[in-house]
């Protein structure tokens, strides 16, 4: 079994799961995104910095196995459990993730999750939840050694839909990829300053320009974080930005800039950025981390869609709101969260923001339309509306030059498609689109 997690024992180690179960249930109880979560619930809020690792850590493995732990529990209970207590299936999912998906002693995991059924008054419940958690700890590897983890872990709209866009293949090695920790990387403010900062952080330089490390720790204590010499960002997500070629000395609107690294690298190229977000709390949050990085863009609260302004740029990058079905890997509540009719309630709002980006393009100008999203909806097929509703723009394709040589990363019109399962043996990247296009001139 996959050692996922460290164990965090003693009465910190109750108050640490009973956080986590807290977190857990806001996500799929409330139905909250698990960053929101994390940073609204109380008891979490309240752990020493080593037991609110743990119990992060803990959220997640049971959000990314989530499909095998409910198909090990329905194996083990005569019948399914009543609606009145859904806390206790929570508690047994947690429970269950520590014994069969981390490194986490049995008694521990046992008799905490026993201790917290108690607390939360399903005392009646402390038996069956004993049974159930020893028996597991007793026969947890053949629970799950036949398991098809790929399949189980992946809801089905989403695994039908990933066939029919990149077969079925291709399909199964995204849905694996979701099971693996990502790693952390990160771009440098300055890009001679790479093999540098690789050294100091203990990072690897990789093909497409971003340096990669071992996730874990706090990344403020990460070197150069306070030297502002560095900011975290997927590889796949810093991709966008780089297909505009030299930005220096150009004006550029990075329309729904939050939470920032796309304005960052615009910024850091020399380009005179409008950062433009709907939310001007997130917006504050891209200026603080451009304040640390020691840069500056001109920032917008204001539904771009909506933008009721005369100035054209020389280049827009649009990173339209999405599913984020390509950050699995990283926000595994993303897979439970998000529904077949999310994608059609966005479908219409990445329209009306990639027409008002379009009218912000000037003649002549660049315009790059991305989202981190895997569903061919959210991508080429709003990509393939627009051109036909559009006569004055053309697609620009991307060269594998562009991209370090990965023909695999571009699709057959030229534009980018990042797959999770791409660069696997250097720990993956998101899943991203963008396609380059190039308003024609009057």
């Amino acid at each position: 079994m996959p050692a996922e997690a460290t164990s965090s024992t003693g009465n910190a180690g109750i108050e640490a799961r009973e956080a986590a179960l807290d977190v857990f249930r806001t996500v799929v109880r409330r139905r909250q995104p698990l960053d929101i979560a994390l940073s609204t619930e109380r008891r979490f809020g309240e752990l020493p910095t080593r037991d609110r690792a743990f119990a992060r850590r803990l959220v997640t493995i049971t959000l990314r196995r989530l499909g095998q732990l409910d198909a090990v529990l329905a194996q083990l209970l005569d019948r399914p459990l009543p609606a009145k207590a859904a806390l206790v299936q929570d508690l047994l999912r947690l429970g269950a993730a520590q014994l069969l998906f981390a490194d986490v002693p049995s008694h521990a995991a046992v008799d905490t999750a026993v201790e917290i059924a108690r607390r939360r008054n399903a005392s009646p419940f402390a038996k069956l939840v004993n049974a159930v958690l020893r028996r597991i700890s007793r026969e947890g590897a053949a629970l799950v050694e036949d398991d098809d983890a790929p399949h189980l872990n992946t809801p089905a709209w989403l695994w039908q839909s990933w066939e029919q866009a990149y077969g079925a293949e291709t399909a199964r090695s995204i849905a694996a990829a979701h099971l693996r920790d990502p790693p952390l990387d990160l771009i440098v403010k300055k890009p001679a300053e790479m093999p540098h900062w690789a050294r100091e952080t203990g990072s690897v330089e990789l093909a497409v320009g971003s340096l990669r490390r071992a996730a874990g720790g706090l990344v403020s204590d990460i070197p150069g974080f306070s030297e502002g010499a560095w900011w975290v960002q997927d590889a796949a997500a810093a991709l966008p930005v780089r297909l505009f070629g030299d930005v220096h000395g150009r004006r550029v609107a990075d329309l729904a800039a939050a939470p920032g690294g796309k304005t960052a690298q615009l910024a850091a190229a020399g380009a005179e950025v409008t950062a433009v977000d709907i939310s001007a709390k997130r917006l504050r949050l891209v200026a603080e981390n451009l304040a640390r990085l020691g840069l500056a863009a001109e920032m917008i609260a204001v539904d771009a869609s909506k933008w009721d302004t005369q100035e054209r740029f020389d280049a827009v990058l649009l990173d339209a709101p999405c599913t984020a079905t390509g950050t699995i890997r990283r926000h595994p509540d993303v897979a439970w969260l998000k529904t077949k009719a999310d994608v059609s309630r966005l479908v219409s709002r990445q329209d009306r923001l990639l027409d008002a980006a379009f009218r912000l393009t000037r003649p002549g100008g660049l315009l790059v339309y991305a989202c981190c999203s895997l569903q061919a909806e959210e991508g080429p097929d709003r990509i393939s509306a627009f051109l036909e509703r559009n006569g004055d723009v053309e697609r620009v394709p991307v060269s594998a030059e562009e991209v370090a040589g990965l023909s695999e990363l571009l699709t057959s019109e030229g534009d980018l498609r990042t797959l999770p399962c791409h660069l696997e043996t250097e720990g993956g990247l998101d899943g991203f689109y963008a396609a380059r296009l190039r308003r024609r001139a009057d």
